[in-house]
């Protein structure tokens, strides 16, 4: 069997170990280890993927840690799991109709991708105009808070400059 590199869609991981802990208790070598089983050798998350993802799940309240660095679903991550779930059967029920319709599925694909993208367009627009239509007092509030951030990122920058030590150009 030859090793493929196994690429997962953005945000695939997380509902995955999600739903690999809505099965049972895992360390996060399990997880991986499942992982690798289960795609045939196809994909193998890393660690560097798997542990801090698990730490920011842990961190939402989506899974909790055990005694033994085994992980287990909490409720909220039940509760997301099953919006994931929701939306993928509503897309594979999408995906049937326009199938039935005698469209291919790279036609459907592209109809729903462009659907997301207009919804994704949607959001934004509405985002933007919640920033840009702020009160001034707001505005200012947030330009200050921004500026005190952009501060504190050169000085820690500046900091770190500090801290190398200096290489003399001066070949002698």
């Amino acid at each position: 069997m030859s090793q493929s590199p196994g690429k997962v869609p953005r945000g695939f991981t997380r509902y995955y170990v999600l739903y690999l802990l809505s099965e049972n208790e895992l360390t996060g070598k399990d997880i991986i280890d499942e992982s690798v089983e289960r795609s045939e050798g196809d994909w193998s998350p890393s660690p560097g993927l798997i542990y801090p993802l698990l730490g920011r799940l842990v961190r939402d309240g989506l899974i909790k840690e055990l005694d033994g660095g085994k992980f287990t679903i909490t409720e909220d991550g039940l509760d997301e799991l099953a919006k994931k779930d929701e939306f993928q059967e509503e897309l594979e029920g999408q995906l049937t109709l326009i199938n039935k319709l005698g469209l291919s599925m790279f036609a459907a694909g592209k109809f729903l991708a462009d659907e997301a993208i207009d919804k994704i367009s949607g959001i934004s627009a509405t985002a933007w105009d919640k920033l840009t239509n702020r009160s001034p007092s707001a505005q200012r509030s947030f330009e200050e808070k921004y500026e005190q951030f952009l501060r504190e990122e050169l000085e820690k920058l500046n900091r770190k400059k500090m801290e190398k030590p200096q290489v003399s150009e001066d070949p002698e």
